[in-house]
């Protein structure tokens, strides 16, 4: 664990413009975007974005040296340029589990580094834990193992006490008397016939998290999550996800000593904010205790987002590491 920060710290390497991009057919009338940046002939690297809902962005592929990575994204079920767009049909962790494997096969790919984080970590891990053979490291950000107490602590009570603020605007969608299950009062909304309805709640749910995931407000990203395409995707999967409970068997599914032991030989950076209020350091902690193989960095002046400078640090560092 970190106790100090380093002296210089990493930064993303330079932007690049893509290769490759295509929609991919994965069945059950979804299309996933995909892309391809860097060396073709380098190693292969799949970047796993946050939300459920947020999609990958042009700035993702600068996470990894292009001179020696091929770095592929995509865009999970029903957001950024996946089709049909915000589709809560056929849309589960393991329909995003089966897609990146298809990703893989399509792309003749037989093994690649992982790279994921908040959400991305949740998927990350599942697709490790169901195919162990085809990852060769996992980077690892914001550790979030989507366990109910996690729900309530960010979408209930709890994160509440820190940005009152904030938490204000996203009550305004709910009535009192639906208050005491907030999340069962958003699905209600996101589902709604009503698009008005659905707008209203999507934005509010989106802003929310966008006020909270930074050390320091970031007013571009809030303001980002006000355009309704963007909102609605990312606050429709994101709900649907977290009220059918990640579609896990069990909470705490992703930490139980059978799945862990699956993927306790891959090579692995696991990267924690302290002041993430967004996905709080206890679940971070959690994976370590019971994955000590895994290398483990808190980085102490840092919160949730990837961009913050010192998390940029250590997934840079760690992608410099793995390459080979």
């Amino acid at each position: 664990m970190d106790t100090k920060k380093e002296e210089k710290l990493l930064c993303k390497y330079p932007a690049i413009n893509c290769y490759d991009q295509g929609l991919l057919d994965v069945g059950n009338g979804h299309q996933v975007y995909y892309e391809q940046s860097g060396n073709p002939d380098g190693k292969s690297v799949i970047y796993v974005h946050g939300g459920p809902g947020s999609g990958a962005s042009a700035d993702s592929r600068q996470f990894w040296d292009p001179q020696h990575y091929r770095i592929i994204l995509f865009d999970q079920r029903g957001c950024g340029k996946s089709l049909p767009h915000a589709c809560l049909e056929n849309n589960s962790t393991w329909d995003l589990v089966s897609d990146m494997e298809k990703i893989r096969e399509t792309l003749d790919i037989k093994k690649w580094q992982v790279f994921g984080g908040s959400w991305g970590s949740t998927l990350s891990l599942s697709y490790a834990i169901t195919h162990p053979e085809r990852v060769t490291e996992l980077v690892l950000r914001g550790i979030f193992l989507l366990r109910h107490k996690e729900i309530q602590w960010f979408y209930q009570e709890g994160c509440s006490r820190i940005y009152p603020d904030a938490w204000e605007d996203y009550l305004k969608p709910i009535p009192e008397d639906e208050a005491h299950d907030l999340l069962s009062a958003y699905h209600k909304r996101l589902t709604s016939e009503d698009e008005a309805v659905r707008l209203e709640a999507a934005r509010a749910w989106s802003i929310w998290e966008a006020s909270s995931s930074s050390l320091i407000i970031n007013q571009d990203k809030i303001t980002s999550f006000q355009d309704a395409h963007k909102a609605l995707a990312f606050a429709r999967i994101e709900c649907h996800y977290f009220h059918n409970k990640g579609f896990f068997e069990r909470d705490g599914w992703l930490l139980e000593q059978q799945n862990i032991d699956r993927i306790r030989h891959i090579p692995t950076v696991i990267v924690q904010g302290r002041q993430d209020v967004v996905c709080p350091p206890d679940s971070a902690w959690a994976l370590h205790r019971a994955w000590p193989e895994a290398q483990f960095h808190m980085v102490q002046d840092a919160a949730h987002a990837a961009s913050e400078p010192g998390i940029t640090h250590q997934l840079i560092k760690a992608t410099q590491k793995f390459i080979n």
